[in-house]
């Protein structure tokens, strides 16, 4: 509250109160005098008369009677009067009221008040029940009074306006300087300079401004000395940040230094690694060849001692080139269908004998609920959960060895893979956890010399895991072993439950199995297959039992022969070991022997020919891998077991189901889409039949003209064109109608990776095919689409070549060119291992020019139509060296691009394997390094181009033509 507001409160609103007070009380005792004053006159009167109206009464002088009550009437406040005898109303003048009709007789005189109507009653003494009834009107009392509260309140009025007055003007002299104080006061927080204060106030007013002057004149002398320390303390920044300039430009030249050094660095390895693998696996094909011939026991055991060391080395090298893959961020990841269980099996199966040279048991856990198939990088996820299984063998002397795969979190297609490896082995510290992940780090120093290893396994698979977005950590007590998990978010299309791989139909089993997690997941697998487990062999059709290897020694395997003999039933002998020789075992018939981890579906296998009365009997076709826990879901069978016909496909939103039976006997219309006219021609030439009508266009804006004017089957579309390319096409279709928006369009492509895939599933294509087209995918996605087949099936290409085009295109630098020109060129790669290539200069001399059988593979087994085709390329290297060269003139990247690729199309579906190659490489090349990347091999492709023509020229082949 305000200093203003509380003065007028002290001068206006304490008066004010103090007179209503005091106005109030004379109102009130004024209000009761005149009440007692009124009743005082009325009880006289009453006296007074009622002698008299008793006399006229007992003498019936009515006359004395009447005169007697007008007098009583004279009165001004009596309204009505009422003179009762014997119940019987003798005299009546005026209209008594409410309050004064119920009245009884009284004793004695009554004045009873009831706000403006008084009632006195009084009895007369001279005549038995004889009273008197007064109706009395108050209202002229409350008139005074409320006249007199007016008086008040107009008092009240004028003395309030008289005190605001005074309040105002004390106010307004008090309050004006400290509002001119306070003003000032904002002045100086903002940062002006104020006048000074007037001091011709009150003293004590006048003492507050001279302090108040006295702290401008401060501030004023503060203000300049701030004033001269900025300046001071600019000047020194100002030097300072010149100090700081220079520091910063050598340290972007170190920074820039720095980048370089490392990127040097991890080319250097990249490209040392790959040289290194090409003698290395040279030395490892030959001593495998030398292991085959007759050697005696101490040049066997030299042998393997090289082996070992060349598998050691060879680990080395991977993890070295993995690593310095990562750090320069060149490791591209696939997204491609993995089956788990498989996947889980394989290392597991790998990493088998270490384990069992130590007497370790190896188990994998596989939930219900994991996916009978997820999309990830199949490479990378087993090198992961390798590294983590030898590690985990490798510092583990006694006990067990388990891996679990669960579903931490699910939501529709999309879940969390939860992955460990669990350990009884030496355990981790504390301070040891915290270390563990860091390169070229083990827990301690001396494990390197004791267990061997160079360090980076955990700190690739950690750099792996973090790439797939996921998480790795561990749990671990020193001497109690370790348990190592990861986490990693994936999708599936798959069913969440898998297929049984039996159905053994409540045949029994006895189970014998030392080992209690591996007991409990062969017990939860046979309750999976439908069988019962029994307690007794003798109950059982089949036995499966864990022994340990020594029972199988040549002084024990007698006892086993017998015990084996006694049972009416076939044994699974489970060891944890090597599989022996089975049939020099002289086992009973119907016996076989398992090797631990068991994989799921080989204990399918052998379990279903032990019941059958065979051995080795193909299984029924679910893939599976590792013994699975129940999920923490209710398992729910899945309808269609291993016995039950084939479901037919299920077709998603984004695929268009094949026709009907009905439908399929008329002709399927397609268009091909693509800027190269031997492209078109090879794609009719392979897809035309009775059953499909091939329509041809040569630009993006040519097919959206044809698609305006009919609706075709399906679309072959290629990406990079002129003008309109493969993505702008399809998206301008599909806007064309309801109808064209279901259609399958099928992208064609020379030159994507799994990303750039994705890119054009999500812009409108239905699939991609990569060229040089796969017969075999080729023939699939028509009898998917379309409900037919090719007209003539042949084998999908499978040249080195070929292959090569499959690769990543990281791996087409330079430091990988001599391992694929060996492998396209079916060179043994330990030859020539102490000659040094130029990768740059020798790029595919290797390969031939001109590869006939090639070109019939990938023509579709046709090699009339592949010399066609091939002479087809000879005439349009004229036309494709001049837009080269105009590219390279104009420095112009993207029309240099567009024509690489356009040759690199075309050369796919040739037998040009050299050119191919180079195409390839520069393509690669040109996407990643630019103009002056690819100036190097230009001179080899004008050679490789020269070959392909003075080819076409010797063999008179004519171009092959067709209608566009």
């Amino acid at each position: 509250m305000s200093l203003r507001t509380r003065l007028m409160l002290a001068l206006v609103g304490l008066p004010l109160l103090l007179l209503g007070l005091a106005i109030s009380l004379a109102l009130y005792q004024d209000h009761g005098l005149r009440e007692a004053a009124m009743e005082e006159n009325l009880s006289t009167a009453t006296r007074l008369v009622a002698p008299e109206l008793g006399e006229a009464l007992s003498l019936d002088d009515i006359a004395g009677v009447q005169a007697a009550a007008n007098r009583l009437m004279d009165i001004p406040s009596v309204r009505a009067l009422r003179l009762v005898q014997q119940d019987q109303v003798v005299l009546e003048l005026g209209r008594l009221r409410a309050e004064a009709l119920n009245v009884e007789a009284p004793s004695q005189g009554l004045l009873t008040q009831h706000y403006r109507q008084w009632v006195l009653t009084t009895p007369i003494t001279a005549v038995d029940g004889a009273y008197l009834i007064l109706d009395i009107d108050a209202s002229l009392l409350l008139l005074a009074t409320y006249s007199d509260i007016a008086r008040g309140a107009m008092i009240l009025l004028v003395c309030g306006l008289l005190l605001f007055l005074v309040a105002f003007t004390l106010g307004r002299r008090l309050t004006q300087p400290l509002d001119d104080i306070a003003h000032l006061l904002d002045q100086l927080a903002a940062g002006r300079q104020p006048h000074h204060l007037p001091l011709d106030h009150p003293l004590e007013l006048a003492e507050l401004g001279r302090r108040v002057n006295a702290l401008i004149d401060h501030q004023a002398r503060a203000r300049e000395d701030l004033q001269q320390q900025i300046e001071h303390a600019t000047s020194e920044l100002q030097e300072s940040m010149e100090t700081i300039e220079v520091q910063n430009i050598e340290l972007d030249m170190a920074h820039r230094q720095a980048v370089e050094a490392n990127r040097v660095k991890s080319e250097f390895l990249a490209n040392m690694s790959h040289e290194i693998r090409t003698p290395l696996n040279g030395i490892i094909g030959f001593c495998r060849l030398l292991g085959r011939s007759s050697l005696d026991p101490r040049q066997r055991e030299w042998l393997d001692q090289v082996q070992r060391a060349c598998d050691n080395l060879m680990s080395l090298v991977n993890d070295v080139l993995d690593f310095s893959k990562l750090e320069a961020g060149r490791l591209v990841l696939e997204q491609v269908p993995v089956d788990l269980q498989s996947l889980v099996d394989e290392v597991l199966g790998l990493q088998a004998p270490l384990a069992q040279q130590k007497g370790l048991q190896l188990l994998s856990l596989i939930y219900d609920d994991v996916p009978a198939e997820i999309t990830g990088d199949p490479l990378r996820l087993r090198q992961i959960i390798t590294n983590l299984v030898n590690n985990a063998i490798k510092f583990t002397d006694r006990g067990e060895i388990i891996v679990r795969v669960m579903v931490e979190q699910s939501r529709h297609e999309r879940f969390t893979l939860r992955i460990s490896v669990s350990d009884t082995g030496i355990g981790l510290s504390d301070s040891q956890q915290r270390r563990l992940f860091q390169a070229f780090r083990q827990a301690t120093a001396g494990h390197s010399r004791q267990y061997g290893g160079t360090g980076l396994g955990l700190a690739i698979s950690r750099q792996l895991i973090e790439q797939m977005g996921g998480t790795i950590g561990v749990d671990s007590t020193l001497d109690h072993g370790s348990t190592f998990h990861f986490t990693l978010p994936l999708t599936s299309t798959a069913s969440q439950v898998r297929a049984p791989e039996l159905a053994l139909d409540q045949a029994s089993i006895f189970v014998e199995e030392p080992h209690g997690p591996t007991r409990r997941a062969l017990l939860h697998m046979l309750e999976q297959w439908d069988a019962r487990v029994v307690a007794s062999p003798q109950q059982a059709a089949l036995a499966l039992e864990a022994i340990a290897i020594e029972e199988l020694e040549e002084g024990r395997i007698g006892e086993l022969r017998a015990r084996l003999r006694q049972r009416n039933c076939p044994t699974l002998l489970l060891i944890n070991a090597g599989l022996p020789d089975v049939p020099g075992l002289g086992l009973p018939d119907g016996s076989s022997v398992l090797s631990k981890p068991l994989a799921r579906q080989t204990l399918a296998e052998a379990v279903e020919g032990a019941l059958a009365g065979t051995r080795h009997r193909p299984s029924l076709p679910a893939p599976t891998s590792t013994p699975a826990l129940p999920s923490r879901q209710p398992y729910v069978p899945d309808e269609t077991s291993t016995a039950a016909p084939a479901a037919p496909p299920q077709w998603n939103n984004s695929q268009t189901p094949p026709p009907s039976p009905d439908t399929q006997t008329s002709m399927a219309s397609l268009l091909i889409v693509d800027d190269s006219e031997t492209n078109r021609l090879l794609l009719r030439e392979l897809v035309e039949g009775p059953e499909r009508r091939v329509t041809l266009a040569t630009s993006g804006e040519e097919a959206l003209a044809l698609a305006q004017q009919q609706l075709y089957d399906m679309v072959l579309m290629d990406i990079r064109m002129g003008g309109m390319d493969g993505v702008e096409t399809t998206q301008a279709i599909r806007q064309l109608s309801p109808a064209w928006a279901k259609r399958p369009i099928i992208a064609v492509t020379a030159h994507v990776l799994e990303h750039q895939r994705r890119a054009l599933l999500q812009s409108g294509m239905d699939d991609v095919l990569i060229k040089p087209l796969d017969t075999e995918c080729l023939d699939r996605l028509l009898r998917e689409r379309l409900g037919s087949g090719l007209t003539e099936m042949t084998p999908a290409p499978n040249s080195p070549v070929t292959d090569k085009y499959r690769q990543d295109a990281s791996d087409a630098d330079d430091s990988v060119e001599p391992a694929v020109r060996d492998q396209a060129h079916g060179k043994d790669l330990g030859k020539d291992q102490g000659q040094t290539r130029d990768n740059s200069d020798d790029q595919g001399n290797d390969l031939p020019d001109i590869d006939i059988a090639l070109g019939t593979r990938l023509a579709g087994g046709r090699e009339a139509l592949a010399r066609q085709l091939l002479a087809s390329l000879g005439a349009s290297l004229d036309e494709t060296r001049r837009e080269i060269e105009a590219a390279l003139a104009a420095e112009d990247e993207e029309a240099l691009l567009d024509s690489i690729h356009a040759l690199n199309g075309a050369c796919r579906y040739c037998g040009v394997p050299r050119m191919a190659l180079l195409v390839e490489t520069l393509e690669t090349r040109l996407r990643s390094r630019g103009i002056d990347g690819v100036r190097p091999l230009l001179p080899t492709l004008e050679q490789a181009m020269t070959q392909v023509e003075r080819w076409q020229q010797d063999s008179g082949e004519t171009p092959l033509k067709g209608p566009v």
